[in-house]
């Protein structure tokens, strides 16, 4: 895929993390999405048990509970089918910083060149009082027809309706569709360690 080729041409993985409010924090929950050729797939999503307990904070955001995940798989458990589902699509996120700075930690195999991040395209889209995945989800309706049972700060409606505000974006990006190179201009990061870290306000 060259930079020039139009953004329907690559393959992208869209990724959301749920964490349990360690410093830096642990992984409880991960989705995936793939999309390819502009058409989103089916989500793929693990409950993991963390090596720590789960904060009252992060309780309060995802509702996951240390009861939920006691019988879940440790990440090593899971690591390879993480790694067979990321592929060598490029990552996106909202926020994707967040999300890539946790997978490095326990994928260290697992180095992407570069992510785009949807918090960061939205800002150059858009003009909106709020960019946090919420205000966009209303924005755009991007909650409708979603599978039962599905619900906000659970990794995989936060992936699925991520995946859903890429494509509106990257279509809306110029009247033609957006190429690689623009999105990497409009959205694209190369480093969680140095990227700056939205606002709490930002991601709700």
């Amino acid at each position: 895929m060259t930079r020039d080729e139009p953004w329907t041409a690559g393959d992208y993985v869209v990724i959301d993390i749920e964490g349990n409010g360690a410093r830096p924090p642990e992984l409880v929950e991960l989705a995936v999405v793939p999309v390819r050729g502009g058409v989103i797939g089916d989500v793929r999503a693990w409950l993991v048990r963390p090596p720590t307990p789960i904060t009252w904070h992060a309780r309060q955001i995802h509702g996951i509970s240390d009861d939920d995940v006691v019988e879940a798989p440790s990440f090593d458990d899971i690591a390879s089918d993480v790694l067979g589902a990321l592929g060598e699509a490029i990552p996106v996120g909202h926020a994707v910083h967040n999300d890539l700075a946790v997978l490095r930690r326990v994928l260290p195999g697992w180095q992407p060149r570069f992510a785009l991040d949807t918090l960061r395209l939205a800002r150059r889209a858009l003009d909106l009082p709020s960019y946090g995945l919420g205000a966009l989800v209303e924005h755009y309706d991007l909650g409708v027809g979603l599978p039962a049972g599905m619900r906000a700060h659970r990794a995989d409606y936060d992936a699925l309706v991520t995946a859903r505000l890429l494509v509106k974006l990257a279509t809306a990006l110029n009247s033609r569709g957006a190429t690689l190179a623009e999105l990497r201009h409009a959205a694209g990061t190369t480093s969680a360690a140095t990227a700056v870290g939205p606002t709490l306000l930002d991601l709700l």
